[in-house]
């Protein structure tokens, strides 16, 4: 699985790459503008906080940036959010085509991608909702029951109830983890076979049923290795951002002004949106491919696809592009 993903970021790196740097590249533009909006929306109450003048600041000086920066946090939610989401459609509809060996444009991706992705959007929300409700009844339960021993006045009783929490969480994780496997093809789904969010979800759990471990092993070694990638990029972009912290404005003699602070706070939240989106390039592209091809070979595996896409490949490869190369890629 995973030699068939690289080879096939390999082959069909430029849409892939393309689509997700256009994204998140714009996702990105947009949150700096945000940034730049925001703080000049409320750079005259900043001047005020970050004054000399005696006294904590009002709750009405922090209400407008409060404002601004949860607006900011929103909006950058649902950017990335859709952003995501088109991306994670883009990743089937290649691999769609290299299974068959053919060529694939940008606009066509994007075409296809843009198609399903409010199919794609409902489906993560489905599969986040379905793993939630487990986790969510049993907090509930265990806080009220918390909050009932200790109207009781009943100490003794606090320690067992905690004992007792902790082991539901070991008992409730699983399950959450359990129903994510069993959801997580739903996705490809979605784009391969044309499918709406709840039947793709059906579709997923029968695709599953019966190799839940492998697809479980190969799934978790996707998302880490797609994490430690993510990190690796990451780590020097945060070292530089941390740089203007390791100096002491007194060492070098200067007062900095609150145009300066904020110029360096910028700068650090500057970088921060870089390695952050160079890092989802690999985060969001590697574990969706790793998945669509496991797809591909459990319904290879079941429902006999091998054949049907040889044959298609057979009859709808123009020559000029010279034979197919194996249906696992």
């Amino acid at each position: 699985m995973l030699s068939g993903a690289f080879s096939t970021l390999g082959r069909y790196w430029k849409p892939l790459i393309g689509i997700a740097l256009t994204l998140f590249g714009a996702a990105t533009l947009v949150m700096i503008a945000a940034l730049v909006v925001a703080a000049s929306a409320v750079a005259t109450h900043w001047d005020e906080l970050t004054s000399d003048s005696p006294g904590s600041p009002d709750a009405a000086e922090l209400v407008p940036l409060g404002i601004a920066f949860g607006v900011l946090m929103i909006v950058g939610l649902i950017i990335y959010m859709l952003a995501s989401a088109v991306v994670q459609a883009a990743v089937p509809v290649v691999l769609q085509e290299a299974v068959l060996g053919r060529p694939l444009r940008f606009g066509e991706v994007w075409r296809r991608a843009w198609s399903r992705v409010w199919s794609i959007i409902g489906t993560v929300f489905l599969t986040g909702l379905i793993m939630i409700v487990p986790m969510a009844l049993f907090l509930a339960g265990f806080t009220g029951l918390m909050i009932y021993t200790i109207s009781l006045g009943d100490e003794d009783g606090v320690v067992p109830l905690i004992v007792t929490g902790l082991v539901g969480v070991l008992i409730v994780g699983p399950v959450a983890v359990w129903l994510w496997v069993r959801f997580s093809l739903a996705p490809t789904v979605v784009v391969f076979e044309q499918q709406r969010p709840v039947a793709a979800l059906r579709r997923s759990a029968q695709l599953v049923r019966g190799t839940w471990w492998r697809v479980f092993g190969v799934g978790l070694l996707a998302y880490t290795l797609a994490s430690m990638m993510g990190f690796m990029i990451q780590m020097p972009f945060q070292m530089a951002g941390a740089l203007p912290g390791m100096f002491d404005p007194a060492d070098l003699d200067a007062d900095p002004s609150n145009g300066t602070i904020i110029a360096v706070i910028g700068s650090v939240m500057l970088l921060s949106f870089l390695s952050q989106m160079i890092s989802q390039l690999i985060t969001a592209i590697f574990p969706p491919l790793v998945v669509g091809l496991l797809y591909v070979d459990l319904r290879m595996r079941t429902e006999n696809l091998g054949p049907v896409l040889a044959e298609a490949a057979a009859t709808t490869l123009p020559e000029q592009y010279g034979p197919p190369p194996p249906a696992h890629v």
